[in-house]
């Protein structure tokens, strides 16, 4: 059985998408938690910006626990995670659940209350800022 750290530096890409791979599962989870949940309690027009909150820190906790599987460098893992939440949200998106281009990009519509913007620059950035905390 081959070390996992030799694994992880053989495959680093792999061991940063398995993380990203939680956290998509955990952004759709909080997609159907705010279609439930927030929007019959605080209306559609808050529930997606707090719905957006909660998953830059979704990012940022994942990121934190998962931090020592996490391998290459930090920015490199960042815009990683970045490309595949584009190609996951505009690929599953469109093909998928049948949205049309123009309401995809309503995604990055802050005025509406879509925070999508904020959890690409949080999940842009949660390696090298974890990594920092690491080493304080």
């Amino acid at each position: 059985m081959p070390d996992t750290h030799y694994t992880a530096k053989m495959n680093p890409y792999w061991n940063n998408a398995a993380v990203w791979l939680l956290i998509a599962v955990l952004a759709v989870l909080n997609g159907f938690l705010r279609e439930a949940i927030l929007q019959p309690l605080l209306g559609a027009r808050l529930a997606l910006p707090v719905s957006g909150v909660a998953l830059a820190l979704i990012v940022l906790i994942v990121t934190f626990v998962c931090f020592r599987w996490l391998a290459g460098p930090y920015w490199l893992i960042g815009i990683q995670w970045v490309v595949m939440t584009l190609l996951f949200e505009f690929g599953f998106g469109h093909y998928v659940a049948g949205k049309s281009w123009p309401e995809l990009l309503q995604t990055f519509n802050v005025l509406r209350g879509d925070l999508f913007v904020l959890v690409l620059l949080v999940s842009l950035i949660a390696p090298r800022l974890v990594a920092w905390l690491y080493t304080r």
